[in-house]
């Protein structure tokens, strides 16, 4: 029998793992919410640095990084799924460009995030940024988070999961170990006040 579950979108929201969430994949982690719908979800943990630095990934792609300020960003561990690939979440393009610019430099597989980001999977970005273009902000990741149709509601529901509205600059600039604690402050809370078995604040 399956469980009947509340409508939600959590589309441009975070994921924030309770103390109870133990599995070593989520475990203290922050997860940025690409798409949510009633077949599933999809999100990047934006607060698991892997030892690979952008500079070292493209030279893997066998590009020059094109942005001295993005040499040493570390590339994250999105999530369990499909590791082998990259995901780019970046500012949207016409924050920084006009229309047209915008509409000239858009990326194939770009995911429009409604309220928020754009995700590209395709290598295009990256030889944008290879060139010192590309989106100003940006955090790329190796592999996704995904929930299958009603996994994420049942999560929710045992309380593995504190959600909020999605902040970029948790994302873009505020010093990775301190995420965690910034998107909790988010609902005006501290790790402290959590315990393994805390309901839903």
């Amino acid at each position: 029998m399956t469980q009947d579950f509340e409508p939600i979108n959590l589309t441009h929201h975070f994921l924030i793992a309770m103390p109870g969430l133990m599995d070593e994949s989520f475990n203290r982690s922050v997860v940025y919410m690409c798409e949510h719908s009633d077949r599933g979800a999809l999100g990047l943990i934006i607060n698991k640095p892997s030892t690979l630095r952008m500079q070292d990934l493209f030279e893997k792609v066998e590009l020059n990084l094109g942005r001295s300020d993005l040499i040493e960003i570390p590339v994250f561990q999105g999530g369990p799924v499909h590791t082998e690939r990259g995901f780019v979440l970046h500012e949207p393009l016409s924050n920084t460009m006009t229309a047209a610019e915008a509409s000239e430099a858009a990326y194939a597989s770009t995911l429009s995030i409604p309220g928020g980001l754009e995700m590209t999977t395709s290598k295009d970005v990256l030889e944008a940024l290879s060139t010192g273009a590309g989106p100003r902000r940006v955090l790329i990741t190796l592999g996704y988070s995904a929930w299958a149709q009603g996994q994420l509601e049942s999560e929710l529901g045992e309380n593995s999961w504190l959600t909020v509205q999605a902040d970029p600059q948790v994302i873009f600039d505020t010093p990775i170990d301190q995420r965690y604690d910034r998107a909790l402050a988010l609902l005006g809370l501290q790790a402290w006040m959590l315990s393994p078995q805390a309901g839903h604040a």
